[in-house]
């Protein structure tokens, strides 16, 4: 089994989760393009740039177990990724407002020294309440989630802008599916408990 876990992303939200397993992990940032490939699905994306995340650091961690993720937000084949301002966020928001969104997260587990790369799709349906305008720019004031796809972080105050959330595991919504995460690590032969 590798000697070192590498998270090879630079989301507080993943260190957060990842840090819930009790393992120690070092964090690495992938650099990777996230520009989708001409006639990509989104799902297909997700999972192509979880690998590409995880691969983009392998070459400085020769003996590791690396975790690459990505996840994408969309309705009706249209990619909702992290709003970056306040006006994209309220656009996002109106936009999703009484919709049922896919947020599809791909899990990468890379073995860099074997080369094998078990990645995996987790998909969430989540969906919004009819949202007003003054409840946007409430939840926008209290809770600016510029950095989170669909302008929504349901581990905190975004959980008010949602009706119901159906998918195998919480944590994928977040970023980093740890039921499946686990999965693969023991599979490394890596002991959790």
């Amino acid at each position: 089994m590798p000697k070192k876990l590498i998270l090879a992303s630079t989301s507080p939200y993943r260190r957060e989760l990842l840090g819930r397993l009790g393992l120690p992990f070092d964090v690495a940032n992938p650099q990777t393009d996230e520009t989708p490939l001409p006639g990509e699905s989104p799902e297909a994306m997700a999972l192509r740039l979880s690998e590409a995340k995880a691969r983009a650091v392998a070459a400085s961690f020769p003996d590791a177990l690396i975790i690459g993720s990505d996840q994408v937000a969309t309705v009706d084949g249209k990619i909702f990724g992290k709003p970056g301002t306040h006006e994209r966020a309220v656009e996002q928001l109106r936009t999703l407002s009484g919709k049922t969104v896919n947020f599809f997260t791909g899990l990468c587990l890379f073995n860099s020294r074997t080369g094998q790369a078990d990645v995996r799709g987790v998909p969430t349906l989540v969906t919004f309440r009819q949202l007003s305008d003054t409840e946007i720019e409430n939840y926008l004031r209290r809770e600016p989630a510029y950095n989170c796809a669909g302008s929504a972080k349901s581990e905190g105050l975004g959980i008010a802008i949602l009706s119901s959330m159906r998918g195998d595991d919480p944590n994928a919504l977040v970023g980093l599916p740890l039921i499946a995460l686990c999965d693969m690590l023991r599979k490394e032969g890596m002991a959790i408990l």
